[in-house]
């Protein structure tokens, strides 16, 4: 009877060891899982924060690639437009060439026509008989053939060339041959020779 007055009412029935070894054993895994589970919050933390950043990552990876082709573009039109330009110029200038052909083939189709008359009006002023109107007319039309570039050529004791010389006769003795009579003058357009100079052939002297 003495011995139950004398124990602690408050005091646990069950003192085995064992049981609170037990006990303790259950609490520090209830702590480690707890401890788990606030690490893996952390984990999925940095996994959603990961996702962000890799997100971030593909939309300035498509910002990239719209910049390269935009700049790809721009540099194959930039090539075409240069392309086309060299072509209109190329173009202009075939254009310009062809159109200055074509005038100077009038003009020395003209010229041509007129290269009788100078001959006569020439023949005449040999003759001493070029005078008055017809010294005028000479003068006026002189003056048309110089204003289209029409030069005569064709002067005594100038070096025979074949290319511009036409030789009725070849009175030289050595391989220097030079005009020794002028027979008919010859006429350029430039560079284009509208008439060959009808000459004799004769020594230097």
């Amino acid at each position: 009877m003495a011995e139950d007055l004398n124990q602690d009412p408050g005091a646990p029935e069950n003192t085995d060891p064992e049981a609170t070894s037990a006990e303790s054993a259950e609490t520090a895994a209830a702590e480690a899982a707890e401890a788990q589970g606030v690490d893996e919050g952390l984990v999925d933390g940095a996994g959603v924060d990961g996702a962000a950043e890799a997100a971030a990552a593909d939309a300035e990876g498509v910002n990239i690639d719209d910049s390269n082709s935009i700049e790809a573009e721009l540099a194959e039109r930039t090539e075409d437009l240069q392309r086309v330009t060299a072509e209109y110029t190329n173009y202009r200038r075939r254009v310009e060439r062809d159109r200055a052909s074509v005038i100077t083939g009038a003009k020395a189709e003209v010229a041509a026509e007129l290269l009788p008359i100078l001959d006569d009006l020439e023949m005449a002023e040999q003759h001493g008989d070029l005078t008055g109107p017809l010294k005028s007319m000479s003068d006026k039309l002189q003056s048309v053939m110089a204003s289209m570039r029409v030069e005569k050529f064709g002067e005594e004791g100038d070096e025979f060339d074949p290319n511009c010389h036409e030789a009725v006769q070849d009175t030289s003795s050595g391989d220097d041959k030079v005009l020794a009579t002028v027979l008919r003058r010859g006429y350029r357009l430039g560079d284009r020779v509208l008439r060959n100079a009808m000459v004799i052939i004769g020594d230097p002297q």
